[in-house]
């Protein structure tokens, strides 16, 4: 069992930054596949980026490859979601999720057992 916070969201305008934290306690952070999902209202929940246990491979959506980067420091417990030049279609709801080590799918929300409460990220001028 992994309990995900999630912080760092908030109103910012076209073009600027934000990072995204995701803090988590339970047990052995360096064991879980990490990702990060998002959600608008409406929508359905999309792959944003995901990270395997080390660190060394990482994936990314389409959409936000080159503008987002996803890292993590397990000897924090912590995962990060570093947006540049953000866009008003990065508006959501940001969500991480952790997986127990084992075959998956990093792009597919369903292949994840535990998620984060989410933080809002709202771009607009």
């Amino acid at each position: 069992q992994v309990h995900l916070v999630e912080s760092g969201g908030g109103l910012v305008q076209p073009g600027a930054s934000l990072r995204l934290s995701c803090g988590a306690s339970g047990r052995s952070f360096s064991e879980y596949a990490m990702g990060w999902f998002r959600q608008a209202p409406g929508k359905e929940r999309e792959f944003v980026a995901a990270i395997n246990w080390s660190g060394s491979n990482t994936y990314y959506a389409d959409s936000v490859k080159g503008r987002f980067t996803i890292s993590r420091d397990n000897t924090k417990n912590t995962l990060y979601l570093e947006m540049n030049t953000l866009k008003p279609e990065d508006t959501a709801s940001y969500y991480c999720a952790a997986r127990e080590l084992g075959p998956m799918t990093p792009t597919l929300a369903q292949g994840y057992d535990y998620w984060g409460q989410g933080t809002q990220v709202t771009v607009s001028s």
